[in-house]
């Protein structure tokens, strides 16, 4: 396998909040083919109710969420980490077709191969309806989320 997506398992705290700043800034980009990427070609995926694996089923999976979540903004937070794993809690926000806004709540956990590509993942999520006023993830989202821009805790999520 010629893949691989740095940084590399095992894990230091600085590597592991790269990796999760990657996959915030990637799942942000809102581009399912390139996303997919950082996924082994047998990755398997639990994502609320749904089970899967492999890059095809990712991909298929990723065009239709951002289908029906719309103005998708993501934050991840580094929960916890080991060698090849880590764990993250994570908000996103998003509006329906009918212009309905909610927040979702959530924790992932990651298993990464000797490449640093993730090859479980398994995602926990709940949706709250929001007003638009209640929104706190506004930054363009033509570029990934600003440096200076609060996270998770900053923001009491």
């Amino acid at each position: 396998m010629g893949d691989t997506r740095p940084p590399l398992p095992p894990f230091t705290r600085d590597t592991a909040l790269q990796k999760v700043r990657a996959a915030e800034d990637g799942w942000n980009g809102c581009n399912p083919e390139k996303v997919a990427l950082a996924y082994s070609p047998d990755s398997r995926w639990r994502n609320r109710s749904e089970f899967f694996t492999g890059r095809p089923a990712i991909i298929a999976f990723l065009t239709r969420k951002w289908a029906d979540e719309r103005e998708y903004r993501l934050i991840k937070e580094l929960w916890a980490f080991t060698d090849n794993r880590i764990a993250v809690r994570f908000a996103y926000e998003f509006h329906d077709a009918g212009g309905s806004w909610f927040r979702a709540y959530g924790n992932e956990n990651w298993e990464f191969d000797k490449h640093g590509l993730m090859r479980a993942r398994h995602a926990s999520i709940n949706d709250l309806p929001i007003t638009p006023g209640e929104r706190k993830f506004q930054w363009d989202r033509s570029s990934p989320r600003p440096a200076d821009h609060p996270g998770l805790s900053d923001l009491g999520l």
